[in-house]
């Protein structure tokens, strides 16, 4: 997948690319100043902190011409900015996504440095920016942020109309999102919507998702007995809410790895041939993907490759299990009760809401005397699949391969990011998703990072990427 040898640049993208590359450690201490933010969307105890970020980013971009603002909403606010397109020529109106909010940083003795005293750190791998957001989702912000600041300082204004559209609760599962759109939609409406919250395939190869799989969250809650019980006087006779619970949770896969769930598989695609052969050329290599986890043979269902598994295969994975003493020691109980998440990554046509009816059917199914449960649902959205013909994609594949070694390609993506199925549902916007992290970024976990080339080449891809597209 060598690339072509890239055309001779447009003067006024070889001035702004050349901003870009001059500018880099300021760009980098401007990425520095959001990290050290600690906008945790899901902790309320972090509330002024996500207001602080999403002023920070309105305070931004309105340092380069930007008209935004914050918008609030029930839980945290938005960020709105948007800048007119030339008046002499007919350009697309284009509407930017990323999400400003991160994820909690627990269990901290696991970070090797303080989340959000980021830094430059160099390695045997390279030089990287070390914090929590640093990939998910600030560094990737920003790449766009000061690819549009690189524009307006060499040219005097962006190429196109862009609208700004930054979210501070992604990592929480978007509670105020829908309502938002749904009162925005005319502000939202655009020619094509840009989500940059994804990455590249393997170390060097550019990538647009065209592929997301949906999420269905079930947390299971199953109680017995009216508080905890003696293992020594109780055990045997009564019920414990672990053994009940394990042996649900072990229910909902067969030996060959498919969930068992009446309905699970209904609007389940076939990957289309055309499909499978262009992953095929990809050269996914699963010995290395879970080797650098400490794994090394696929799970999940016997019939499929690890690659169809996570770009186009649904799951049902248990997220956490609480029940019982979990302290330091010992403590012989039979607990009062257990709880599970689950959680189901769903592709083609599947229904999160029926899926969630049948899971909470088998589960009071097979469940016995002196138990019982309660069910709370975090979340549900369906998969999403890009169209493609919007002149934009192949205008971004080009720049994409521009700027890389390895021509882009068009993959699918094992995660689940609702909002670009929002666009089409209630914008009726198509969305172009294009990042540039890295698989070993640690993204949702300890030590976090973000490659400075990453950070680099992803704003040098951005400016390319508002030439081609403004001139599509």
């Amino acid at each position: 997948m060598t690339q072509t040898p890239a055309p001779l640049l447009a003067p006024r993208l070889a001035s702004v690319l050349g901003r870009i590359d001059a500018d880099l450690d300021g760009a980098l201490a401007r990425l520095i100043d959001l990290l050290s933010i600690p906008s945790i969307s899901t902790d309320p105890a972090y509330k002024a902190d996500c207001a602080r970020a999403a002023d920070w980013l309105v305070a931004d971009l309105r340092s380069f011409g930007v008209d935004a603002e914050t918008i609030a909403t029930p839980g945290h606010p938005m960020v709105m900015g948007h800048v007119d397109g030339p008046k002499d020529k007919k350009t697309p109106h284009l509407v930017f996504y990323g999400h400003y909010d991160v994820q909690p940083v627990d269990p901290l003795n696991l970070w090797a440095s303080d989340p959000f005293a980021p830094a430059v750190e160099t390695t045997a791998k390279g030089r990287m920016i070390r914090g929590r957001g640093a990939s998910d989702d600030k560094g990737q912000l920003m790449t766009f942020v000061e690819a549009c600041r690189a524009w307006v300082a060499e040219n005097g204004a962006l190429p196109c109309e862009i609208t700004f559209f930054f979210e501070g609760e992604e990592e929480s599962g978007s509670p105020s999102l829908v309502p938002f759109m749904n009162e925005y939609k005319e502000r939202l409406k655009g020619d094509v919507a840009l989500i940059c919250d994804t990455g590249l395939f393997g170390h060097d190869t550019p990538a647009i998702v065209t592929m997301l799989r949906g999420l269905m969250g079930e947390e299971i809650v199953i109680k017995a007995a009216d508080k905890d019980l003696h293992s020594g006087m109780y055990g045997g006779p009564s019920q414990n809410p672990i053994r009940v619970l394990t042996r649900i949770l072990a229910g909902l896969h067969d030996d060959t790895g498919r969930v068992t769930l009446d309905g699970f598989y209904d609007g389940v695609p076939e990957l289309p041939a055309d499909v499978a052969a262009q992953w095929q050329v990809l050269g996914f290599e699963h010995e290395a993907f879970l080797g650098e986890v400490g794994l090394s043979q696929p799970a999940g269902e016997h019939d499929r490759t690890a690659l169809e598994m996570i770009w186009s295969r649904p799951t049902m994975e248990f997220n956490g299990i609480i029940g019982g003493y979990t302290g330091d020691g010992f403590k012989t109980v039979l607990p009062a009760q257990a709880s599970a998440k689950v959680s189901a990554r769903l592709v083609g046509t599947q229904d999160p809401h029926k899926i969630r009816e049948s899971l909470r059917a088998y589960v009071e199914a097979h469940l016995p005397a002196d138990c019982t449960v309660e069910f709370h649902p975090h979340g549900a959205s369906p998969a999403s699949v890009m169209e493609t013909t919007h002149p934009a994609f192949e205008a971004t594949r080009q720049a994409l391969s521009d700027e890389w070694p390895n021509e882009a390609a068009f993959i699918g993506c094992g995660g689940s990011i609702p909002i670009a199925g929002y666009f089409k549902k209630i914008v009726g916007v198509d969305a172009l998703l294009t990042g540039f992290a890295r698989d070993d970024d640690a993204i949702h976990s300890p030590n976090e990072k973000y490659d400075l080339e990453c950070f680099h080449k992803g704003m040098r891809s951005w400016a390319r990427i508002l030439d081609a597209v403004s001139q599509g």
